[in-house]
């Protein structure tokens, strides 16, 4: 498909892409759906928008930890959240009686649920989520967010978009750059009845979908066979990615039918201090989810990896959380008490800073294993630099290392 789309990239570039009508037109006859019950999107989060503006009346509930768009979006324009804590004890399960009690209980207008949910990628079966539509019939709207559905295994069809087009209040969301890896291709869609769908096609931009999701979209059915394949091999990966990170002590890792699998760090460790090292000094990057709310520092979301990039994770998380630490036992990441979300890296939150921090005084690491070479050294992350300044002093030890994307680079480098 690469060389492909680098063949006809004149033309790509050169001339306007197709109405929308015209390419929704065209996916329609690849996924057998009616393109009145479609609406395509510059990816799921201009949906997600028009969404909250056209649908969205005064409130609207969601489980959390999820994807931040459907708590921050809506806040935006000055909605109520309600907010329902999915519970770690049960693995970030979401109990849908639990879930429509609380909506009762808040009087919630709207409801949103990702199946599977992002960041834990837990899974309601197709059956809870009809029960809860059924349940929930009488709200402005329901929406399900199925943007990483494809990559499921757990039951044959999990989808719930052949029941949204009968129902008065219910929009199932897709993304097809998640499902494809092409990110930086924005396109996603939604199904609805054609009432609701026809109001979000209307309010959308003329050429609100560019020519390289013109492009794609109509290269799909050459491709089918391939990308059938392309999903086994993620469900394959995300087995054994699980099973080779279960296999480190401490280690909490929830059940996931993503591409990316959830876990709690061990009991001490600070994640956004372990991201900044595991980058710097491994070469990975990691996803720390202390600016998710309903989640913590404690926790990262990971991205599903083919068995040799997750031999060099594992490697990289063993040499940087198990190193012998001066008390035996103590974590080599630890975390500093009293600054909930950003701990152990002063000015940090979330992805916003590049700030970091070195051990404490008197903390030494040493090889987990006895390996030749000199002793890892403690690791400070240079302070963010003013913007179009290199930083003022980088770490001697630390290896060059360039990712292609120019955000993570300047991450790396401080700026």
């Amino acid at each position: 498909m690469f060389d492909e789309l680098g063949d006809r990239l004149r033309d790509i570039l050169t001339y306007y892409p197709s109405s929308a009508d015209t390419i929704t037109a065209e996916l329609c006859s690849v996924l057998g759906l009616n393109p009145q019950t479609v609406a395509m999107g510059n990816g799921s989060t201009e949906l997600i928008t028009w969404i909250d503006h056209l649908l969205v009346r005064e409130s609207l509930a969601v489980p959390v930890p999820t994807f931040g768009r459907w708590t921050d979006q809506p806040m935006e324009t000055g909605k109520r959240v309600d907010m329902f804590p999915l519970p770690e004890s049960s693995g970030f399960a979401l109990d849908p009686a639990s879930f429509v009690d609380f909506i009762r209980a808040r009087g919630s207008r709207t409801a949103v649920i990702c199946n599977p949910n992002n960041p834990d990628g837990g899974l309601l079966p197709r059956h809870g989520v009809l029960a809860l539509l059924d349940q929930l019939q009488d709200l402005d709207l329901v929406v399900v967010d199925e943007s990483f559905l494809e990559f499921a295994d757990a039951e044959a069809d999990s989808s719930v978009v052949a029941d949204a087009v009968l129902r008065p209040n219910t929009v199932v969301l897709r993304s097809l750059g998640k499902n494809f890896g092409l990110h930086g291709v924005r396109f996603g869609y939604l199904v609805a009845n054609p009432g609701l769908a026809g109001r979000v096609r209307a309010a959308l931009p003329k050429w609100n979908l560019n020519s390289f999701a013109e492009t794609v979209v109509f290269m799909l059915k050459e491709y089918r066979m391939e990308y059938a394949h392309s999903l086994r091999l993620v469900q394959r990966d995300r087995q054994e990615m699980i099973w080779q990170l279960s296999r480190l002590p401490g280690l909490t890792v929830y059940p996931s039918q993503g591409n990316f699998v959830y876990v709690r760090l061990p009991e001490g460790a600070d994640g956004a201090l372990l991201r900044n090292r595991m980058l710097e000094e491994h070469g990975v990057l990691v996803r720390e989810c202390g600016n998710k709310i309903g989640s913590s520092s404690s926790f990262l979301r990971l991205v599903v990896r083919p068995k040799a990039d997750v031999q060099r994770l594992v490697a990289g998380l063993e040499r940087t959380l198990y190193a012998a630490a001066a008390i035996p036992g103590t974590p080599a990441i630890p975390a500093t008490p009293g600054v909930p979300g950003m701990q152990g890296v002063p000015g940090m939150q979330g992805m916003q800073g590049t700030s970091g921090a070195a051990l404490p005084p008197g903390q030494h690491l040493v090889p987990a294993v006895p390996a030749p070479g000199p002793m890892p050294m403690p690791v400070h992350v240079p302070a963010r630099s003013a913007p179009g300044h290199a930083p003022a002093h980088a770490p001697a030890h630390a290896l060059p290392y360039a990712s292609g994307t120019a955000a993570v680079d300047r991450l790396v480098q401080g700026a």
